[in-house]
């Protein structure tokens, strides 16, 4: 009993004060706003208390018009608008205050960590090995121009200790001081590289040259990305190293089979001349995360039409064939031919071949829609087999890819999906003005 006469004395005053605002309150309103606080059930009734009742001015009440009430109604739109930007600033404020996570970064002494440069970092297969070199404790530095690379492909890695970020085209020198330099940058689709063909040369040379020029001056190893292009329409299945190539050059994709070419040329050329320590790597067709939605290769062609529940579109016959490497397997073959001492061309992809039909079908069995399958004209130049001999990166990097082709591809149908969805889910949120 005491302690209930206790809790009464503590509480007692509150609950008093509480109704007594409750009266006074109720009092007030009905005092000053008889007519708003009897009877506001109808709109035009709600129009005159929002602009006469509650602005505090009875003389100057009045009804609305349907043109004012919908004026009113698009003021405070714009409004409400304004505040929600006011806050979305205030929201990236404080999210720029708060400590940004990183994925796990090994930690390595400074004789173990590289300084490491990686020219089209910011690109489809350029980006998942910038996420490799981070996550083993280097300092890996990326330049890109954002041609067909995408700062979101970083993004994740932007303000970490370890990384850094140049906008600049590898065309024009540049000037840093890095151990290993790992050379991507070029378009490697052929919509993209077609785009401008003169650019595409230009950065196969100049660009080529700029970089073992820099790896000469700060004694760098570099490592050149060249293509399974370089055999162009082979008469030799499969393609070892030591084939030379059937390739046109004058056709549409010259521009890059040749460029590429070119810059193995020069990679030698700078090894023999000037002790530069080069490797190659011809890189066979890679698919997986990242890749450039509308970059015309048949990967992301047959998703996109079957995540959309189009014809799938299957250029010639369909008898042609390919070989499709996951992204990872061929980030390990990179990095393992960068760590070893053979300076030969090595083959990099999957030796396992498939038409293009099959491929296809594959893909539609996966995403699980009932895509009818359509050819149309063959384009020109385009390879009618395609296959990698793997001997070289087997004996001297004992690597082979181990990423099966389904289990590939459903990661890779995830992540379009998802890049779909995003795209709809910003439509739906755009404003359009009358």
């Amino acid at each position: 009993m005491a302690s209930i006469n206790r809790l009464l004395l503590r509480t007692g005053p509150c609950i008093l004060l509480f109704f007594l605002g409750l009266f006074v309150g109720r009092y007030f309103l009905s005092v000053n706003f008889p007519d708003e606080w009897d009877s506001r059930s109808t709109r035009s009734q709600a129009a005159e208390l929002y602009v006469g009742g509650v602005a505090g001015n009875r003389e100057e009440q009045y009804l609305l018009s349907p043109n004012e009430e919908d004026d009113r109604l698009l003021k405070d739109l714009a409004e409400a608008k304004e505040r929600i930007s006011r806050l979305e600033k205030k929201v990236a404020l404080v999210e720029n205050r708060t400590p940004k996570r990183y994925p796990f970064v090994n930690f390595l002494n400074h004789r173990a960590k590289k300084r490491i440069l990686v020219t089209g970092g910011a690109g489809f297969v350029g980006s998942h090995l910038v996420d490799k070199l981070m996550m083993a404790g280097h300092e890996v530095t990326v330049v890109d121009n954002f041609f067909t690379g995408s700062k979101r492909n970083v993004e994740q890695w932007i303000g970490h200790e370890n990384f850094e970020l140049i906008h600049q085209d590898i065309v024009t020198p540049l000037f840093v001081e890095v151990d290993e330099i790992y050379h991507l940058a070029s378009p490697a689709s052929p919509p993209h590289y077609m785009f401008n063909s003169v650019k595409t040369i230009k950065t196969n040379t100049i660009g080529t040259i700029n970089m073992l020029g820099l790896a000469k001056r700060v004694g760098a190893k570099i490592l050149i990305a060249s293509t399974s292009e370089v055999y162009g329409d082979p008469e030799v299945h499969p393609q070892p190293e030591t084939y030379w190539g059937h390739v046109n050059p004058i056709g549409p994709r010259a521009c890059y089979d040749e460029g590429k070419r070119v810059a193995e040329t020069l990679s030698y050329a700078y090894a023999k001349q000037d002790k530069v320590s080069v490797r190659v790597a011809r890189i066979f067709n890679t698919y997986g995360p990242r890749m450039h939605v509308d970059d015309g290769r048949v990967v992301s062609n047959f998703i996109l039409q079957a995540l959309r529940n189009e014809t799938l579109t299957v250029y010639g016959r369909g008898n042609q064939t390919r070989s499709f490497q996951y992204v990872s397997d061929l980030v390990e073959g990179l990095v393992s031919l960068m760590a070893s001492n053979f300076t030969q061309p090595v083959n990099l992809g999957n030796p396992v071949e498939y038409t293009i039909s099959e491929f296809a079908a594959i893909i539609r069995t996966i995403v699980g829609n009932n895509n009818p399958i359509k050819s149309i004209d063959a384009t020109e130049d385009d390879p009618q087999r395609r296959k990698p001999d793997i001997s070289r990166a087997k004996l001297h990097l004992k690597w082979t890819p181990k990423v099966p082709l389904r289990e590939g591809l459903i990661r890779t149908i995830a992540y379009f999906r998802g890049v779909l969805e995003k795209t709809k889910l910003s439509q739906s949120v755009i404003y359009y003005p009358n």
